[in-house]
């Protein structure tokens, strides 16, 4: 596996940013939703509920992309594609407690699912892009 992940990239990610993830639905019509992300080295971690339409979506085609822009400075984002290369049952939910920590500061509070799944996606292209905009929306808006 190739080192695609720059110091820029990673630090977007462990940061408590939030990304938009895309799969294909069935009939090939995108699917883009926000979730947390984590990174396990050059992999980035995503969970779901096995049942949801992202789960089905991956189980079916492993090809996603990945869209994470900093929390302060919007302007400041990575763009991945990749695909999935690991379905890894979190049913204790070790893995989301740990993002939940990142992005909550506590244990993940949602204990009930009937199952619950971490995906690894190894990024087949990333880039990181920092623009020269400043993040000023007017005050009240």
């Amino acid at each position: 596996m190739s080192k695609l992940l720059s110091d820029d990239i990673k630090r977007l990610i462990d940061a408590p940013n939030f990304a938009h993830l895309s799969t294909l639905m069935e009939d090939g019509w995108p699917k883009a939703e926000p979730v947390w992300v984590g990174r396990d080295g050059e992999r980035i971690i995503v969970c779901t509920d096995r049942k949801s339409i992202k789960a089905i979506n991956i189980d079916r085609d492993p090809r996603v992309a990945l869209s994470i822009t900093d929390y302060e400075n919007p302007y400041e984002q990575v763009l991945i594609r990749g695909r999935v290369v690991e379905a890894r049952d979190d049913n204790a939910l070790a893995i989301m407690d740990a993002l939940s920590q990142k992005y909550l500061g506590v244990p993940f509070p949602r204990r009930k699912w009937s199952s619950r799944v971490a995906y690894f996606i190894e990024p087949t292209l990333a880039r990181y892009y920092k623009s020269p905009l400043q993040h000023t929306p007017p005050k009240g808006a």
